[in-house]
């Protein structure tokens, strides 16, 4: 068969429904194959930047590999911040790239290009891929297809690149893949799953920290278990918000820089930590690990290399988070765990002390009030997803979570322009569901070209734009040491209206101005003749709302402004 036609035919067979593209000539027989030869559908975005952003949301809602697609040169240079974004939030996606024909490539020669957009998109991508792959020898395409679905699969989830000149694409092949299941031996000493109970039941102050590797392991139903069976409160990384439902009772809250200052405080007062599917960053724990070091830590995680890497002195427990789950289990089969009311009643009075709500003083509307009116109004979303910045951390401080709602953000990479293509991948994940886009005003002009794919497809994303005309979180690093200077970050009022950029879509949309009235904008959301269309609400935020509580530089993660100062200046 054609090479193209099988790898068609291969991606529907692996259960892809949708995959991401921005045509170029170096994919168009691959393009073409998989309109003739499947029923896949095929997203066509307005950069290949955006392909990868979906493709990643698509795989973190599906589990599945996201499957994005480019042209050679531009077209795949456009995708690494994707490909980036994949590799350190730990998603798993294939990322295909079509390259010049073999007989351009310029090999060895001393020059710089041979072929026309001729690009070596495969040592570009290495650093942040799991595996590069550029076909040489069209048979090789069945057991490199396979090969990568497993490796983007396998132990910690992340992308793959396979780079294909045009001329192997057309060329007659036979399948010859071999599926090896090279299954790796896991194993627990069992005295240390012994110590740790033991250590759970010792504990006066335990708590778990729930990061993304829950999901990415797709342990969440073991986690659950877990939990419910050492009855042990639980903070969350930003990537681990959608761990636990927010009306659980052991839900304590979000950490890191601009964390719940009432989790921060828990974080710091605890005696015994369980790390679970989380690497233990600077942005979680602050630059004083000495601080965080001064407790029992077990830290579970499939890389050797993220363990006692930052903060040192953990229990290290090097496995699969479903193996550890069903190993302790196991172990645990007949112990009774008891709730610690004490903790728990003072990690509650640690909340109504420092409620997220009145962080902030700002004109006009909260944020953070905001983020709790859209939740408890928006049941239907199955799917938040935040862009970067302040509204992210507000997002991340205030959204209620219910019913395996999931939240999407770019975390490691941090890229600025993520949610808007994401939403599509999400949605499209689960067959036009609506979903909720939260995005500021610097963040939607990035990929703002995307409301033209979402009115194409009929996608049912909330689109709701948080515009302080600012990029605020570095307008509130210059207020603090730069005398105000506002280079390059204050727009004020030639930002755009992005209610009539919407219309010009043709999207409908409005814009709220006052903490009244909000609710009936939330409302017309999701009424019945609206659930199902995709809408822009703009939300004004005064220029000069900070992002607070924030971790004070060079203190520990528990003092935290505007009433902790920090030591010296330095980016956070």
């Amino acid at each position: 068969m054609k090479a193209s036609d099988f790898i068609a035919e291969f991606l529907m067979k692996k259960g892809i429904k949708s995959v991401f593209e921005l045509s170029g000539g170096m994919i168009t027989h691959i393009l073409d194959s998989l309109n003739q030869k499947t029923d896949i559908n095929i997203i066509t975005m307005h950069h290949e930047q955006s392909a990868a952003f979906a493709a990643e949301a698509y795989a973190r809602v599906t589990g599945l590999p996201g499957i994005a697609l480019a042209t050679s040169g531009p077209g795949a240079t456009n995708l690494l911040t994707g490909i980036g974004s994949c590799y350190f939030d730990s998603t798993p996606a294939i990322f295909i790239t079509g390259q010049v024909n073999r007989h351009e490539l310029k090999g060895d020669l001393d020059i710089r290009q041979l072929g026309f957009q001729e690009t070596d998109i495969v040592t570009m991508a290495k650093p942040i891929t799991k595996a590069c792959f550029q076909i040489t020898d069209a048979n090789d395409i069945p057991k490199i297809f396979e090969s990568a679905f497993k490796i983007a699969l396998e132990g910690r989830p992340g992308p793959v690149l396979i780079d294909i000149p045009m001329d192997t694409q057309r060329i007659q092949i036979e399948d010859n893949s071999l599926v090896v299941d090279d299954v790796k031996d896991l194993e627990i000493n069992s005295d240390i799953l012994g110590n740790l109970i033991e250590d759970i039941q010792k504990a006066k102050k335990p708590l778990i920290l729930s990061g993304r590797g829950i999901k990415a392991s797709k342990s969440q139903d073991l986690f659950d278990e877990f939990i419910k069976k050492t009855q042990i409160p639980v903070i969350t990384t930003l990537l681990g918000l959608d761990t636990i439902n927010y009306d659980n009772s052991q839900r304590v809250g979000f950490i890191g820089s601009y964390g719940n200052r009432w989790a921060n405080i828990a974080f710091g007062e605890c005696d015994l930590l369980i790390v679970l599917g989380s690497r233990l960053d600077i942005r979680q724990t602050g630059a004083d690990v000495k601080f965080i070091e001064n407790r029992k830590i077990y830290h579970i995680d499939y890389e050797k290399g993220e363990v006692n890497n930052r903060v040192k002195g953990c229990e290290a427990i090097i496995t699969d988070l479903n193996f550890f789950f069903k190993e302790f289990k196991k172990s645990a089969f007949n112990i009774f765990f008891v709730l610690n009311e004490d903790w728990s009643n003072h990690i509650n009075n640690l909340k109504s002390t420092w409620p997220d709500i009145k962080e902030l003083d700002p004109k006009g509307i909260n944020p953070n009030v905001f983020m709790h009116l859209l939740s408890n109004k928006s049941k239907k979303a199955k799917v938040y997803l935040a862009d970067v910045g302040s509204h992210q951390m507000w997002a991340a401080q205030s959204l209620e979570l219910y019913n395996d709602q999931q939240f999407l953000t770019s975390g490691g990479m941090g890229a600025m322009g993520f949610s808007l293509p994401a939403g599509i991948g999400a949605s499209i994940a689960l067959n036009k569901k609506p979903v909720v886009v939260l995005v500021g005003d610097g963040c939607m002009q990035i990929n703002i070209q995307e409301l033209q794919t979402i009115v194409r497809n009929k996608i049912p994303i909330k689109v709701i734009v948080l515009n302080n005309r600012t990029l605020g979180m570095i307008r509130q690093f210059q207020d603090s040491y730069f005398e105000s200077r506002y280079q390059s970050t204050y727009w004020g009022y030639d930002a755009p209206d992005f209610a009539k950029v919407a219309i010009a879509y043709g999207i409908e949309s409005r814009t709220v101005e006052n903490q009244e009235d909000i609710e009936d904008a939330i409302d017309w959301f999701w009424s019945v003749e609206n659930e199902n269309k995709p809408q822009l609400l703009q939300v004004m935020i005064d220029p000069h709302t900070n992002t607070y509580p924030k971790i004070a530089f060079g203190r520990p993660i528990t003092e935290m402004e505007p009433f902790a100062k920090p030591i010296a200046m330095e980016a956070t």
